[in-house]
């Protein structure tokens, strides 16, 4: 799901913080505006602002996955990025996806974090 429209509106408004795929693990930084993006290791722009680590001062997190169920959880792309990062934010986590991307389940492990709510197009 795109969500480039979505970042750029509340950018005005509210401190977007993206991830940045170093190594083996997401970094998070602090997105200033489509002039500060540089394509990352898998073709997607990425911020190169601010290295952000203030974990338990984000609101809402907003993760991507390839499917979700209605439990919310979530299936990645195998690296296990958001496995290592989530458990740091405590904050309110909603999934997004495309309707078809929600499925009847996902296969879980107990150390997996659930989603909150997802939300579809």
């Amino acid at each position: 799901m795109q969500t480039h429209s979505f970042i750029e509106k509340w950018s005005k408004k509210k401190t977007i913080i993206l991830p940045v795929v170093v190594g083996e693990e997401l970094e998070l930084r602090l997105y200033t505006g489509p002039q500060d993006l540089a394509i990352g290791a898998y073709g997607i722009a990425e911020p190169t602002g601010k290295v952000f680590t203030d974990y338990k001062a984000i609101d809402l997190a907003v993760i991507p996955g390839m499917a979700f169920d209605k439990d919310g959880h979530r299936l990645g792309r195998g690296k296990g990025y958001y496995d290592k990062l989530l458990p740091y934010i405590p904050a309110v986590k909603i999934g997004i996806c495309f309707p078809f991307q929600l499925i009847e389940e996902v296969p879980a492990e107990p150390f997996d974090i659930c989603m909150n709510t997802i939300i579809t197009k």
